[in-house]
């Protein structure tokens, strides 16, 4: 096992989190599930733990019930290489309850927050031309769902 892992708890939707989560990403798999037994807490033959792995990336997930809960604090990042990727993620964990937020921040309809961000964004903001990385800052303030070629023109002074 890795040294550090990620530990989501959810409020009995883990299976259902892990399940989606595992659906969205290349390199993804549940590794390991363990069910609650007659002895509980959780109903007997309930997902108490899974382990799973995120493009490769490994997570662990449980269902702890209602004390716990997500915030903004701790997000999820996934750096993206094209507008297609931004869209299908952005459109998958929105869905069914999830909520967009500002500059590339989403919280999908268990309460996790994501960041869907493009790969190019660090060299749109950090250019050496601080006029042009400063109209992709300002684009990207503007937006909930980040555009790549909205960023771009942005910066090219489009």
């Amino acid at each position: 096992m890795q040294k550090i892992t990620t530990f989501l708890t959810f409020d009995g939707r883990a299976e259902e989190a892990v399940r989606l989560y595992t659906s969205l990403f290349e390199s993804s798999r549940i590794v390991s599930e363990r069910r609650y037994g007659a002895a509980g807490p959780g109903p007997e033959g309930s997902l108490m733990t899974a382990s799973f792995e995120l493009d490769g990336q490994p997570f662990m997930a449980l269902n702890g019930g209602p004390s716990f809960s997500f915030s903004e604090g701790i997000s999820l990042f996934v750096d993206c290489e094209t507008q297609e990727e931004i869209d299908r993620l952005w459109d998958a964990l929105t869905a069914d309850g999830g909520e967009e937020s500002r500059c590339g921040w989403l919280k999908d309809r268990f309460g996790v927050s994501w960041q869907i961000i493009p790969s190019v964004l660090g060299e749109l903001l950090g250019g050496k031309d601080p006029e042009a990385s400063g109209r992709a800052m300002q684009a990207m303030l503007g937006m909930r769902k980040l555009d790549i070629a909205e960023l771009q023109r942005a910066y090219d002074g489009e």
